[in-house]
């Protein structure tokens, strides 16, 4: 599933249709992306437009278009956005096409986890196009943000006390943009296992967590968000993936779980429980 760094990405193939027009529209109606909107409707109200600008937020996207028209994306599991030719002839997987003047900007979703909304009309904090719908101005504070501070993460753990810190760091209402490898890395870069709950952390080791939260965060920003370039081989990414890895920090065995549902990579070496 793309995760924060990913999303970014992906938000940024769109950007060779910036302040160009919508002038055609291919989509495949019966698509399960459509799942919660007309998708009739929603070619209608994107023909004309024009593409202002976009933002992601965690695992979410959303594209700002003239007329105070907002097309929401959320990538799911396997959701790519890119562009092509603008003659174009969409392949099954292909649900949503937008024709520009000089490029069609493409989404496709071959599981067809992903999911897309749209919103008319000048209602949120802004006015006029800078105004957000609902489903995108009441999302919670990313963690690389100012916002994500201690008093919210500490709340969060409060709340939490014994959840696994894994599945914990994975809870999209706390921590948009989290997901597995990212997880992993910032419970191995802070030392600490990852089944490991809030009420058995140190004041340092809690310090710590939110240090890292927000510098691996950073980091997924700056290395993959920029342009899908490859991690440096000292992150625990490039290890986790195969059975039979080493730790990068301390050359011991890395171990796959299961740990709240997902598969969780570590060093029992350096992350003890």
């Amino acid at each position: 599933m793309p995760e924060l760094a990913e999303v970014e990405y992906y938000r940024k193939r769109w950007n060779p249709g910036l302040d160009e027009s919508v002038r055609k529209v291919h989509l495949h109606p019966k698509a399960r992306v459509f799942r919660d909107l007309d998708p009739a409707k929603l070619k209608k109200v994107l023909i004309g437009t024009t593409f202002k600008g976009s933002q992601s937020h965690g695992k979410q996207l959303c594209f700002m278009f003239s007329d105070s028209v907002f097309l929401g994306i959320h990538l799911g599991m396997a959701g790519r956005l890119l562009t092509a030719q603008t003659a174009i002839v969409p392949d099954r997987h292909e649900h949503l096409v937008l024709v520009m003047e000089s490029v069609a900007l493409v989404f496709s979703d071959y599981r067809m986890f992903g999911k897309v909304l749209l919103h008319e009309g000048q209602t949120g904090p802004g006015k006029g196009e800078k105004s957000l719908p609902e489903w995108w101005s009441q999302l919670p504070p990313q963690p690389q943000e100012a916002a994500f501070d201690q008093t919210r993460y500490r709340s969060i753990l409060v709340r939490h006390p014994r959840r696994p810190l894994k599945a914990l760091l994975l809870d999209q209402s706390g921590f948009p943009g989290i997901g597995n490898w990212m997880a992993d890395e910032i419970l191995w870069r802070a030392r600490i296992h990852p089944a490991s709950t809030a009420n058995h952390l140190s004041p340092y080791k809690k310090r710590r967590l939110f240090e890292e939260i927000k510098q691996v965060c950073e980091d997924a920003l700056r290395v993959i968000g920029s342009d899908w370039g490859d991690p440096p081989d000292q992150w625990l990414f490039n290890h986790r993936w195969k059975r039979g890895g080493t730790c990068p920090a301390s050359g011991k065995p890395l171990v796959h779980e299961t740990i709240g549902g997902r598969t969780t990579c570590f060093c029992p070496a350096i992350q003890k429980k």
